[in-house]
C-alpha cells in the first residue's frame, strides 16, 4: 500500500456518534479502518463494531488495522445497501457512512479509479460485479452517455465529450484511463480548462457513480438505515460532492418531517483549515448527522 489512508473529521464524527462502552456501532463504509479504529478505542472495553466494506482489497487492509480489537469487531464484505437485512433483529447506537474513496483504491492504477496513472478503465468497487467503466464508454448510446455525464458529473461539456468518445471508439475501443482522459481534454476547449481540477474529473466521477450505482444505493440506505438505530441512536454521513450532500440533506429533512429523526447539523460540518492543509483530500468533505427519535 502507498501512503496511509487518513480518515476525515475524526474528532467531529466521534463527538456526534458519542462512542461509549457497551454500545454497538456500524461503520458501513469501512475503508482503511481509520474511523472504526477510533470508535473501538473510545468504546472500550466492550463496545462492538460492525464493519461493512464492498471492496475485497480494502477490506483485507482494514482487517489488519483492526486485528488488535479481536472479537469486538465483526467484518462483512457487502454493500451498505444491505445493512438492514444483515442486521435483522440487531440494533445499533450509531451508523457512519463515509462516502469518500480509500487511498488504497486511488493509488492502485489497475483499479482504474484515478487518471493520474495508466490503468484499465475499470472503476468497480466490487470485482464480483460485471460492468466496468470501459463497458459503459464503449457500448452505451450517445444519449445514455450524455445523460450519465450530465446527471452524475454535472458536466457542462457532456455533449462535446460524448461526441469525442463516440468518434474515438469507432476507430478502436477505449480501454484505459489515460485514453479517456486525453479524449476529454481534447473535447473541452482549452480556455475552459480549470487550473484547480483536471478537466476529466467530472467525467470520471460520473462513470464511477454509474458503475457502482452509488447514488441509488445511498438513497436506499438513507431511507432504511435509521430503522436499525435504537432510540437516540445517530447516523453520520460524510459526503464529498454536491449530489451526495444534497441527497443526505433532503432525506434527513424528510425523515425529520415524518417524526423519525431530528437533524443535529442544520448546516454541514466541514474540516478545519488545519485539517485541510494536513489532508488536502478532506477539502470537499461535508458531515451531516441526525438522531432517531
Amino acid at each position: 500500500m502507498g501512503s496511509r489512508h487518513i480518515p476525515v473529521m475524526v474528532e467531529e464524527v466521534m463527538t456526534f456518534l458519542r462512542c461509549e462502552p457497551g454500545h454497538t456501532y456500524v461503520d458501513a463504509t469501512l475503508g482503511g479502518g481509520g474511523h472504526a479504529f477510533e470508535i473501538l478505542k473510545r468504546s472500550a472495553p466492550d463496545g462492538m463494531l460492525i464493519g461493512m466494506e464492498w471492496d475485497e482489497e480494502v477490506l483485507s487492509e482494514s482487517k489488519k488495522t483492526l486485528l488488535s480489537f479481536g472479537d469486538r469487531v465483526k467484518l462483512i464484505r457487502e454493500n451498505f445497501v444491505h445493512l438492514p437485512d444483515l442486521m435483522k433483529a440487531e440494533s445499533a447506537d450509531g451508523i457512519l457512512l463515509d462516502l469518500g474513496f480509500s487511498s488504497i483504491q486511488l493509488e492502485k492504477e489497475e483499479r482504474g479509479f484515478s487518471f493520474k496513472g495508466e490503468g484499465p478503465l475499470d472503476m468497480r468497487m466490487d470485482q464480483r460485479t460485471d460492468e466496468t467503466a470501459a463497458d459503459l464508454v464503449n457500448n452505451l448510446s450517445s444519449e445514455e452517455l450524455e445523460s450519465i455525464l450530465s446527471q452524475y458529473g454535472e458536466e457542462r461539456w457532456a455533449k462535446r465529450i460524448v461526441r469525442a468518445i463516440v468518434q474515438e471508439r469507432e476507430r478502436e475501443p477505449i480501454r484505459t484511463t489515460q485514453a479517456l482522459r486525453k479524449i476529454v481534454h481534447r473535447a473541452i476547449p482549452r480556455r475552459f480548462h480549470s487550473r484547480r481540477i483536471d478537466p476529466a474529473t467530472r467525467t470520471f466521477q460520473a462513470l464511477r457513480i454509474r458503475v457502482n450505482e452509488e447514488l441509488e444505493n445511498l438513497q436506499k440506505i438513507l431511507e432504511t438505515g435509521w430503522r436499525i438505530l435504537k432510540k437516540g441512536g445517530r447516523m453520520c454521513v460524510i459526503s464529498f460532492h454536491s449530489l451526495e450532500d444534497r441527497m443526505v440533506k433532503e432525506t434527513f429533512r424528510a425523515l425529520e418531517k415524518q417524526g423519525k429523526m431530528v437533524i443535529l447539523t442544520k448546516k454541514p460540518v466541514t474540516p478545519s483549515e488545519e485539517e485541510q492543509k494536513r489532508n488536502p483530500r478532506s477539502r470537499s468533505a461535508k458531515l451531516r448527522c441526525a438522531e432517531r427519535i
